[in-house]
């Protein structure tokens, strides 16, 4: 039997747990959301912590029945220390340490993004690299060059909102419920994307960076001056109008990532926002007009899951890559831990 990894993934309000055999049979993939935020209309930080704490012994559970398998049977544990919400690192981060200690297996801490680039492989074992990797998640919105599973280079990165905190603003500011994502996903299935002709943030010529903070603002000022003329707004079509520029922008700078880069085999679309059907539409129409595959995990491995994080565990193992049991949560890890900045190499313009 090959290794056999037991992950656990706390950085936000899911809480997760997942045994995966070899880096891809997820043999449980447990997920207990915390419901209890939709009354606030976003995550409270202290709450998600607390809950964590109660659920976090009856997932592990509950994914070691659904394996069955015992601790015994674990080779190693993984968690998820960062970026995310400090409180909720370490509830995960210091059970899986304590776990690790008590059974005397290797831990491994495991960067979330680098977690969702794996949900890629999790679900296709044999992805063709070098490929180009979409991240686009509530917290960050970037693109890598991904050379092999211990090479990756950054390509580029948002600099103000990430495309899902736009969603959720705007989601937000179109008096819709939490998570706004998936609401104004379903409000813009009713609209017309090309209603309102809302700006497209593309930035200096040659750049691969993203930036959304501009569209959300002009979302907000045409609902405050179409309520100010007394003219009625069709919600639906500013929720289209909107889903439409971030898609666009997504997907063209990815598209000219691929084009930059060398000798990219296919492309990888990961993290919640990659779960927008526009999205997976437009990026599959977009990569086969530029004859290459495109790789986007199943939904349930787009939004936060531990299989994720036991995936990119196994490379780690793989490698030797333990982590010291002193290894502490790190809120604000920036993507640059995990990848290699390269602006003026064979990326570079």
């Amino acid at each position: 039997m090959s290794e056999v990894i037991l992950a656990v993934e706390t950085s936000c309000d899911e809480t997760a747990a997942a045994v995966v055999e070899g880096g891809t049979k997820v043999r449980a993939n447990i997920v207990a959301s915390q419901s209890i935020h939709r009354r606030f209309g976003g995550v409270v930080p202290e709450i998600a912590s607390r809950r964590h704490l109660e659920n976090i012994p009856v997932v592990v559970q509950e994914a070691l029945d659904q394996a069955a398998i015992s601790l015994a049977d674990v080779h190693a544990v993984a968690a998820t220390y960062g970026p995310g919400l400090v409180g909720a690192l370490l509830v995960g981060l210091s059970y899986a340490k304590a776990l690790a200690y008590a059974l005397e297996k290797p831990f491994i801490g495991v960067h979330h993004l680098i977690g969702h680039i794996y949900a890629g492989f999790l679900e296709y074992p044999d992805l063709p690299l070098p490929a180009v990797c979409l991240v686009v998640s509530g917290g960050h919105t970037a693109l890598l060059y991904l050379e092999s599973h211990g090479r990756r280079y950054l390509m580029g990165a948002t600099r103000d909102d990430a495309a899902g905190e736009a969603f959720d603003k705007v989601a937000r500011a179109l008096g819709l419920g939490y998570p706004g994502g998936p609401e104004l996903e379903r409000l813009a299935g009713r609209g017309n994307p090309a209603a309102v002709p809302f700006p497209r943030a593309w930035l200096e010529e040659g750049s691969l960076d993203f930036s959304f903070s501009g569209l959300k603002t002009a979302v907000l000022n045409y609902l405050r001056q179409e309520q100010q003329a007394g003219r009625e707004i069709n919600l639906a079509d500013v929720a289209a109008s909107f889903q439409q520029a971030v898609v666009d922008v997504l997907v063209g700078k990815t598209i000219k990532a691929a084009k930059r880069a060398p000798a990219v085999r296919s492309l990888l679309a990961v993290g919640g926002v990659a779960s927008n059907e526009a999205l997976r539409r437009a990026l599959s129409v977009a990569a086969r007009e530029a004859g290459l595959p495109v790789f986007i995990p199943r939904r349930a491995f787009c939004t936060d899951n531990a299989a994720m994080i036991a995936c990119a565990a196994h490379y780690q193992y793989l490698r030797g890559e333990f982590s010291s049991l002193d290894l502490d949560a790190v809120p604000h890890l920036p993507l640059v831990e995990s990848v290699v900045e390269s602006p003026m190499g064979p990326l570079g313009p």
